[in-house]
């Protein structure tokens, strides 16, 4: 990928979240998704408007951060509970909160940093054992227990739907959303490459679209 290859699929990517965030009457967040993409291609996504960045890898967020200084961090992928201490206070949102155990490390960190950090409540939302993400029947005791730590903030729910999930699957998570929402839980992070536009329509405030922006890996 070229830099103006990238500032393209950024135009039509930005384009595309307006039409949809235009039907759906809700505001959208693009997170620019940023597994193996290198910090000067983050760069030209920070300075063409997307400022948040999401990173999968915990090494990889630690070697980019420091030369990526303008970007809003989120952490998106798998979180072991041993490497939570490289995010909490760093990064606005962690977006992969799937289990009590890493929330309650999260806030035994967020307590000596003396911080409330910002979490998202990853669901499983069609029980695939290939992907991390609570189940979508425990969510509702998950969310409570962890709104019950004093250094945390759940600001919503974040899933990735199987590439061939029906609009149920999206509906599931649109509803568990919309039972919990608040001005505080406000987020309902749903939405990647391929299937961005649809999420949206389905109720989704947040994408997280990487190879629509960067390219194939094999293309970097």
């Amino acid at each position: 990928m070229t830099v103006d290859e990238i500032k393209r699929n950024i135009e039509l990517v930005t384009e595309r979240v307006a039409r949809a965030s235009a039907r759906s009457g809700r505001a959208v967040t693009v997170v620019a998704a940023t597994k193996n993409v290198p910090a000067e291609f983050i760069d030209v996504a920070v300075d063409s408007g997307i400022d948040n960045i999401g990173e999968n890898r915990v090494q990889e967020y630690l070697g980019k951060k420091d030369g990526v200084q303008r970007a809003i961090w989120h952490f998106i992928g798998t979180l072991q509970r041993n490497k939570a201490k490289y995010l909490v206070g760093n990064v606005a949102l962690i977006q992969s909160v799937n289990c009590i155990e890493l929330a309650r490390e999260i806030d035994r960190l967020a307590r000596l940093r003396n911080v409330r950090q910002q979490v998202l409540i990853e669901l499983n939302a069609a029980g695939e054992q290939s992907k991390t993400g609570a189940p979508v029947d425990i969510a509702d005791d998950l969310i409570a227990e962890v709104r019950e730590l004093k250094n945390v903030v759940v600001r919503g729910i974040m899933s990735v739907p199987p590439k061939d999930a029906g609009d149920a699957v999206y509906a599931k998570l649109a509803a568990k959303f919309e039972k919990h929402k608040s001005d505080a839980f406000d987020i309902l992070s749903v939405g990647m490459s391929s299937d961005y536009e649809r999420a949206i329509a389905q109720g989704s405030n947040m994408v997280r679209p990487g190879t629509a922006i960067f390219g194939s890996r094999t293309h970097r």
